[in-house]
C-alpha cells in the first residue's frame, strides 16, 4: 500500500526525531551514580549541585532545540502586519476556523444531538454482538481521561493570569463549538477504522485522512496527511500527554508537601527526578496492558477525579458565594473590554481558545483513536456521544477552575505573577485552593496526580497507534520506552518549555486533522442525516 511505502521510507529520521523528543540527546551529561548516603559521603552538597546541573543542561537543550524552532513556525502571529496587541498565532485560528465552519455545516448537531448523546453513553443502545473493543461509555472514559487533564488546573489558571477573566468566555465558547469538531473527527475515526483479527482496533486520522481522501481521488495528498499526523501525535504524546502532566504535578504536590513538612523548595526541587521515575513506574503498569486496560482504568479513574475535582471547586465557590456576581461580572466585561490590561478583546480571545484547545483537544483529532475501539455499528452514533467531551471538560470543568481562580483573586495578586509567568499553573491553582481551606491543596494534589496519570495512560495508547500505523506493530515496544523514557524527563525539564512545546505538538495536530475535516465533511453530513431521520423514526431499539 502507498501509506506502508512512505512509512518506510522516513522510518529512520522519525525514528531519531521521536527519540530526540522523548529525551536528551545522545552524548548528554548523564545522572550522577547513585550513593547509598549522600549526606555521609558528601556533605559539602556537591552531589546536589550536580544533579541540578545535568537537569540543567537537559532544560536548556530542549527549549532552544526543539521548542523555539517549531514555535516560530506554528504560533506565527497573524496580527505582526498590524500591531495588534495581543499575538494571533496561527494555528488558534486554524482551529477556530474549523471549528465554526463545522458547527454551520452539521446544522448545530452539538446542539441537537445533546440529549441523544447521554442516552447512548448511558447504554440505551448498546448491543454487545457490535465489533469494536470497548462500550461507549468506556470510549468516552478513555477519550476524557486523556482531555481532562491537567489542562482543566494548570492552562486554565494561567489562561486566567494571562488573558485575565475574560478569557474564561472565550474558552466557553470554544468548547462549545468545539463539540462539533469533536462529532466529525470520531464519525470519521468509526467509519475508516480496521478491525483486525484478533479483534483488536485500529483507526483515527491516519486511518480516515489515507483511506477517506484516497476514496476522494487524493491518494498522495493523504498519505502525507496521514503521515504528518502520526509524528505530531507521538511527539505530543511524549509532550502535552506525558511530559506537561508530570511537570505540573509534580507542582501541585510540592506545594502540598512544602505546606504539610516545610521542607526547603529548593532542596525538595532537586529531587524531582525522583517524581518522575515513580510516575514512570505507575504508567508502566498499566500500559503494557493495551486499550482494555487502560479503559477499564480510565472508566473507575475519570468519574472518581471529576467528582472529586467538582465537589472540592463548588465548596470553595460557596465559601465566596458573596463574589460570585463580581465574578461574572468581571468575566463577561472583560471578554469585550477593548482596552485592558489583559490586551483587550483580541488578548482575552486568543488565550482562551488556545488553552482551550490544549485542554480539550477539539479539532486535533487525537480522541478519534480512542472511539474508533468502541462497539456500534452507525459511526456517526459514537460521534454524537463524542460530542459530549469538550463540554464536560471545557464548559463544565474548566469553567469551575476559571470561578475559582477568579473568586479567590490569586491571579491578580502581583506577588503569583513569577508563577503565571513560568506558567506553574497547577501551583497558582493549589494556592487558590489554599486560600479557602488549609488542607484543601492536599486534596488537589489527589486530583492532579490522579488527572496526570489517566491523562498519561490514554496518551499512550494514542501514540501506540500512530507508531504502529508508521513503522508496523514491532514499534509497539519501543514506543513503550519512549514513553516512559518522557514521562521521567517531563519531572526534569522547566514548566514553561514542557508547556510551550506540548502546545506545540497538540495543536500542530489539528492541522492535517482540520483539513481532512474540511474536505470530508460532507460524507460525514451525508451520514448524520441519515441516522438522524431514522432516529427520529424510531427505527432504533432501545436495550431492553
Amino acid at each position: 500500500m502507498l501509506w506502508f511505502t512512505v512509512a518506510r521510507s522516513w522510518r529512520l529520521p522519525a525514528l531519531l526525531l521521536l527519540a530526540s523528543l522523548a529525551g536528551p540527546v545522545a552524548g548528554q551529561d548523564a545522572p550522577p551514580p547513585p550513593v547509598e548516603n549522600p549526606a555521609a559521603q558528601d556533605p559539602s552538597g556537591a552531589v546536589a549541585e550536580a544533579t541540578n546541573d545535568w537537569m540543567a543542561k537537559v532544560d536548556a537543550w530542549f527549549g532552544k532545540r526543539i521548542v523555539e524552532p517549531i514555535g516560530a513556525v506554528l504560533f506565527y502571529n497573524l496580527g505582526s502586519r498590524w500591531e495588534t496587541k495581543a499575538p494571533i498565532p496561527a494555528v488558534v485560528v486554524w482551529l477556530a476556523l474549523g471549528a465554526v465552519f463545522l458547527t454551520l455545516r452539521m446544522g448545530f448537531i452539538n446542539i441537537r444531538a445533546f440529549w441523544h448523546a447521554i442516552r447512548v453513553t448511558k447504554g440505551d443502545y448498546d448491543d454487545k454482538d457490535d465489533e469494536g473493543e470497548v462500550s461507549h461509555f468506556q470510549a468516552l472514559a478513555s477519550a476524557l481521561s486523556a482531555t481532562v487533564g491537567l489542562g482543566n488546573i494548570g492552562s486554565v489558571a494561567v489562561a486566567v493570569g494571562i488573558g485575565g477573566p475574560g478569557a474564561i468566555v472565550w474558552m466557553v465558547l470554544c468548547g462549545l463549538f468545539g463539540m462539533t469538531s469533536k462529532f466529525t473527527e470520531c464519525t470519521l475515526g468509526q467509519m475508516y477504522r480496521r478491525v483486525l483479527p484478533d479483534g483488536s482496533v485500529s483507526g483515527g486520522p491516519m486511518r480516515y485522512l489515507s483511506d477517506g481522501l484516497k476514496d476522494m481521488r487524493l491518494g498522495p495528498l493523504g498519505v502525507g496527511l496521514a503521515g504528518l499526523f502520526a509524528v505530531l501525535c507521538i511527539g505530543a504524546s511524549f509532550g502535552g500527554g506525558c511530559a506537561f502532566q508530570v511537570s505540573q504535578s509534580r507542582l501541585a504536590v510540592n506545594e502540598a508537601i512544602i505546606q504539610y513538612f516545610s521542607v526547603d523548595p529548593q532542596e525538595l526541587n532537586s529531587y524531582r527526578w525522583v517524581y518522575g521515575l515513580v510516575m514512570a513506574f505507575l504508567v508502566a503498569v498499566v500500559i503494557l496492558g493495551g486499550i482494555r486496560r487502560i479503559a477499564a482504568t480510565a472508566e473507575k479513574i475519570v468519574p472518581l477525579m471529576c467528582v472529586v475535582y467538582v465537589l472540592t471547586s463548588a465548596a470553595i465557590l460557596v465559601m465566596n458565594y458573596d463574589k460570585i456576581g463580581w465574578a461574572f461580572s468581571e468575566i463577561f466585561r472583560l471578554a469585550f473590554a477593548e482596552n485592558s490590561i489583559y490586551g483587550g478583546v483580541l488578548g482575552a480571545a486568543m488565550v482562551g481558545i488556545k488553552r482551550a484547545a490544549f485542554s480539550n483537544e477539539a479539532g486535533v483529532g487525537s480522541a478519534a483513536i480512542a472511539h474508533s475501539a468502541a462497539k456500534t455499528k452507525y459511526p456517526v452514533r459514537e460521534g454524537i456521544v463524542a460530542l459530549l467531551e469538550p463540554f464536560i471538560d471545557t464548559v463544565l470543568i474548566c469553567t469551575m477552575t476559571g470561578l475559582v481562580i477568579v473568586v479567590t483573586g490569586v491571579y491578580a495578586d502581583p506577588a503569583n505573577q513569577a508563577i503565571i509567568d513560568g506558567n506553574q499553573g497547577a501551583q497558582l491553582t493549589s494556592m487558590a485552593f489554599g486560600s479557602a481551606v488549609s488542607w484543601f491543596p492536599y486534596v488537589l494534589a489527589v486530583a492532579v496526580v490522579l488527572f496526570a496519570y489517566s491523562t498519561m495512560i490514554s496518551w499512550s495508547y494514542y501514540g501506540e497507534r500512530c507508531a504502529t500505523f508508521l513503522f508496523g506493530t514491532a514499534a509497539s515496544l519501543p514506543y513503550r520506552i519512549l514513553f516512559l523514557g518522557a514521562v521521567f524527563f517531563g519531572a526534569v525539564i522547566d514548566a514553561k518549555n514542557v508547556l510551550d512545546f506540548s502546545d506545540l505538538m497538540i495543536l500542530a495536530m489539528a492541522v492535517p486533522n482540520i483539513i481532512g475535516l474540511y474536505l470530508m465533511s460532507n460524507k460525514v453530513k451525508l451520514a448524520l442525516d441519515d441516522y438522524w431521520v431514522s432516529y427520529k423514526m424510531g427505527d432504533f431499539k432501545k436495550r431492553a
